[in-house]
Parts: structure tokens; C-alpha cells; sequence
């Protein structure tokens, strides 16, 4: 039977109508001054349109699928490993890692590598000490493990706040980075971009829940893997698939020279580096929407599995991307058509963010470039949408179902609930697109990480390893990594000088994690310490059981049947 009909008559009337609204919404707000806008890139275009109309395909097809809570949050927990891995390897490889750390690759040499393993050591931790744990005890988000043996309501309120901030902050980040990206690589204005890509994340979600969200994720991964690794086999195939001779030639040409290949600046603060690392490591650990994605699989093996797949195409694509880098450095930095008036060394056509981009056109022509530019705008949109999922049912499972409820809803209830506040998320996530649009949005997404590195995973290892904690310990101990975190962000030089216009900052570091993280796993232990009451024991009576469903399976939610 044909659906097709069908599915443009329920998606493609929203989107027509889209379409009607875009020479009015192109009018709306000044041009990003670091941010060029480009020549229309026909062959982008192109490429996405034909992306968005698989994956609205796969939305229809998802969105018979999503009956139950179950299947909304989880896809109904019948994910395989491979897949899984797949796309939380989709979720975490961001337009940022593809563009932002090509050109760090570029400008800094072996630097840009060692922030990528800071970015990388952290799914060890998530292997060894949590993706089983997460599988046995939780059901649709890390509040359910938090929340296990202590009180629903409070410990409940706690997370979904942290949870929320985490995903706002991101989610902005995410947004002004589409703007930004879609101006330089499709030649569209940026809120014609924040529009599209808000409307596209909320059918995703509000249609096909976490099975739409997970094959969008997964083909996004795929089309990643394929258009970095051709252009870095292309580009590298120049030096004869030499490394030797692709850093010799690097190290000639870069103003770095012989110190491209030593680290540098990145390791000049020792302390800003340690927090960074910290924050980076601990912060994937305490992410949201991929803590999310371990309640998707059958068992607490497949989750294993999906971690140790995540792992290997992670490291894959970054040393795809650090050889991506180099290359530039000689085949873009070298030719006068990647540069404004053709002067080599001077500035980048685009800015410095294009590299990859130049790189494509250098090593494949346009064809590559336009493939490239479609995969960019793709990766953003597989991103906001796992972010807004895991927004959405922080406020509909953990909020309105389980603490104002107190879990006395109908689960259709709970996902009208859950595809409202998906709704609300993607106005939100557009209208501070637009507000952020000329701000530097970095220290966000440094916020994001150091929020999930100090207020939700401390709780969340304490809860499920140690018998001594309490809800008076995990309320204090939480809200301090939160608040710290935060505050030690806001006052720091990313936003108390940059944005607000300070002479100097009152705190001297960018990084949060190596101060407030101490601050969380201390509160933690010491009111926990204190407390004695009738509850507090019981709580920690109840460990036992929480331990051997965590080391068992026993009363786990199973896998549903599609």
C-alpha cells in the first residue's frame, strides 16, 4: 500500500506553508558579521532535500510505530546494539566535531588531537561503569535511576531542572550554530535556517518519537562516516597515503612549523586543561539525550555492545578528522581560491569554520563539497532532535507524570504531554537562536558539559554504587553542582568579559568542572553523612534490592514487540 499521499498531506502542508513564510522570515534580523553569507549551493540543496524527505518517510513509517510511552521514549527498547551504537555515535558527533575540530586540526596541530581524546575518554567510564547499571534500573530517563530508592518527587524536580538546563544550553548552541552554518554553506538567511531546523527537529520528534529520532541518528552517522572518509582518502591520497610525508609538508608550510606536532597553548594553564578534560570526560557521562539512549536496547548486554560500537566509530571518525586537518593545512593552506582576494594566509573565505568544507571542494570538487554541506546541516538536525526528545521527557515522565501526578496519568496522557512540550522546545530553542545570533555561544556549550559533568553525574554514580546515599545528599549534593557550575561559567571571562563587557573576570578559569565538581560529590557525602532520619534508613535498606536488579536485570522493563 502507498502511503506516500498521505504523508504529504500530514507533513508536507506544514511545510508548504513553511515555504509561503520564508521571504518574510529572510527579512528578520541583520547579517552575522563573522559569517558571510555564501553563493546559493545548488548541489547541497540538493543533497539535503533529498535527506529530509527519507527521513520524513521514515517519521510516517516511525509514527505507527509509537503507541505506547514505551515506544515514544525508548523505541520500545528493541534497538540492536549495532544500531544503537550507531546512533549515539550519530548523537554525539556534532557539526562541531566535523567543521570545528578540522579546523583546531588545522590552526593548532596536535593540540586540536588532544582535545579530541578529552572528548573521547569519556566512553570508558559510560562502558564499564554505567551502560549495564543504566539498562537494568532505568526506563525512560537517568532520573528513574536517581529517583530509584529515594524520594520520587524531590530527587525527580532535581533532575529534570538539571536535565532541562543541559539541553537548553545545548540546544541554543546547536541552533546559532545552524544559523551560522546554512549561511555560509547553503547561501539561506539565518532565520530562514533557525526556522527550518526547528520545524524539521519538532515533526521528528512530536511524529516519531525515539524510533524517529534513532534511524534519523543512525543515517546521519552513516552519511558522516562516508563523506569524511572519502574526502580524507582523497585528500590523503596527494601525500601517497604517507604519513610521513602529509606532516613533513604540513610542518613546512604552517606558521607552527617543527611545533605543530608538539602540544602547545592548549596545555599552557595547567589547571583550565585538567578542568577542561574533566568536564569533557565526566560531562558525556551526565549528557541527557545520551544517557537516553541506553533504555533503547533489549538487555544490559546490548547496551555494552552499543557503547564498545559508539567507541570504535567515535575514535574511527576523529583520527579521520585529525588527518582531515592536516591535509588542509596544505592543500587549502596553500591555495590562493580558499582565500578572501586570493591572498594565501590572509583570511579564509567563510572564516576559519570552512576548512573542512575547502578541504571537500579540494580533494572531490563540488559535488564532494555539496555532499559535505548536506551532512553538516544533517548532523545539526539529528542532534536538536535527540536534545529536544530527552528535553520533552525530563518535563513529561519526570515533571507532570511522576511529581505532579505522582504517576496517576494515562501514558497517552503522558506523550500529549510529552509532544506539547516538544512543541514548546522548538519555539524556545528558535526564538534564542535569534536572540543569541551575534553572541559567541562556546561558553554554552561548556556550560552544558560542565552542568552534566557536576550536578548529574555525581548523583547519578553515588546513586547507583553507593548504599550510604540519601535524598538529603543527593537534593544538596546536586543542586551545588548545578548552581556552582553555573555561576563559576557566569562569571568567568566567557561571559562576565565577553558578553557583559567586564574589564576582568571574577573567576579566573573558562572551565567549571575541576572546582564544582568536588563541591557536588562533597555535599553529597557529607549530608548524606548526617543524615539519620526514618527515611534516610530506609533508603539505604533499599540498596540491596536496587543492587541486584542492577547486577541482574531482575524487573527491568523489557523490550517491546513491533
Amino acid at each position: 500500500m502507498n502511503h506516500t499521499p498521505a504523508l504529504f498531506s500530514s507533513v508536507g502542508r506544514p511545510l508548504a506553508a513553511l515555504l509561503l513564510l520564508l521571504p518574510t522570515l529572510a527579512l528578520a534580523g541583520p547579517d552575522l558579521g563573522a559569517a558571510e553569507k555564501q553563493p546559493l549551493n545548488l548541489h547541497a540543496i540538493g543533497m539535503f532535500f533529498v535527506f529530509v524527505l527519507m527521513t520524513l518517510g521514515i517519521t510516517y513509517w516511525a509514527a505507527g510505530r509509537s503507541k505506547s510511552a514505551s515506544d515514544f521514549y525508548t523505541a520500545g527498547g528493541g534497538i540492536s546494539g549495532k544500531q544503537n551504537g550507531l546512533a549515539i555515535a550519530g548523537d554525539f558527533m556534532s557539526a562541531a566535531t566535523l567543521l570545528g575540530l578540522t579546523a583546531m586540526i588545522c590552526g593548532q596541530g596536535v593540540d586540536g588531537y588532544i582535545y579530541m581524546v578529552a572528548f573521547f575518554v569519556g566512553w570508558p567510564i559510560i562502558l564499564f561503569l554505567m551502560a549495564e547499571r543504566l539498562r537494568n534500573l532505568g526506563k525512560f530517563t537517568f532520573a528513574d535511576i536517581t529517583a530509584y530508592r529515594l524520594n520520587q518527587g524531590q530527587v525527580r524536580t532535581m533532575a529534570a531542572i538539571s536535565s532541562l538546563v543541559v539541553v537548553c544550553f545545548y540546544l541554543v548552541a546547536q541552533m546559532v550554530g545552524a544559523g551560522q552554518l546554512i549561511k555560509l554553506l547553503f547561501g539561506l538567511e539565518y532565520n530562514v535556517a533557525l526556522v527550518i531546523v526547528g520545524v524539521l527537529m519538532m515533526v521528528y520528534v512530536i511524529f516519531g518519537g525515539m524510533v524517529a529520532t534513532t534511524w534519523v541518528q543512525i543515517i546521519k552517522a552513516c552519511m558522516l562516516l562516508t563523506g569524511g572518509t572519502a574526502i580524507m582518502l582523497l585528500a590523503f591520497s596527494q601525500f601517497g597515503f604517507s604519513f610521513e610525508t602529509l606532516t613533513t609538508r604540513a610542518m613546512e608550510v604552517h606558521k607552527l612549523g617543527t611545533k605543530l606536532m608538539t602540544p602547545g597553548s592548549l596545555l599552557a594553564d595547567p589547571i583550565t586543561a585538567i578542568s577542561m578534560g574533566l568536564g569533557l570526560m565526566f560531562g558525556i557521562a551526565g549528557l541527557p539525550h545520551i544517557l537516553m539512549r541506553f533504555f533503547t536496547v533489549t538487555n544490559a548486554k546490548e547496551a555494552r555492545k552499543s557503547v564498545f560500537y559508539a567507541s570504535g566509530i567515535i575514535a574511527f571518525f576523529f583520527n579521520v578528522i585529525a588527518l582531515m586537518g592536516l591535509c588542509s593545512i596544505v592543500l587549502v593552506g596553500t591555495d590562493p581560491q580558499f582565500f578572501e582576494g586570493g591572498v594565501v594566509g590572509g583570511k579564509l573565505i567563510g572564516g576559519g569554520n570552512m576548512v573542512a568544507l575547502h578541504l571537500a571542494k579540494a580533494a572531490g570538487g563540488n559535488l564532494l563539497l555539496g555532499f559535505l554541506s548536506a551532512v553538516a546541516f544533517a548532523t545539526i538536525l539529528a542532534v536538536v532532535a535527540g536534545l529536544a526528545l530527552a528535553g520533552a521527557s525530563a518535563i513529561s515522565h519526570d515533571l507532570y507524570a511522576r511529581v505532579i501526578m505522582k504517576g496517576n496519568v494515562s501514558e497517552e496522557k503522558e506523550i500529549r504531554v510529552s509532544k506539547i512540550a516538544t512543541l514548546g522546545l522548538g519555539v524556545v530553542a528558535v526564538l534564542l537562536g535569534v536572540a543569541f545570533e551575534k553572541m559567541n555561544v562556546a561558553f554554552m556549550v561548556a556550560l552544558a558539559f560542565g552542568v552534566a559533568s557536576c550536578a548529574n553525574f555525581p548523583v547519578l554514580l553515588m546513586s547507583m554504587y553507593w548504599r550510604g546515599l540519601t535524598t538529603r545528599g543527593a537534593l544538596v549534593g546536586g543542586y551545588t553542582g548545578l548552581i556552582s557550575s553555573v555561576l563559576f561559567v557566569f562569571f568567568s571571562k566567557s561571559v562576565w568579559v565577553d558578553v557583559l563587557g567586564h574589564a576582568s573576570p571574577i573567576f579566573p578559569y573558562t572551565q567549571p568542572a575541576l572546582f564544582a565538581m568536588p563541591l557536588a560529590f562533597l555535599g553529597i557525602y557529607v549530608f548524606s553523612k548526617l543524615d539519620n532520619s526514618a527515611q534516610a534508613q530506609a533508603e539505604r535498606a533499599a540498596f540491596d534490592d536496587q543492587y541486584v536488579r542492577a547486577q541482574t536485570g531482575v524487573g527491568a522493563a523489557s523490550a517491546a514487540a513491533h
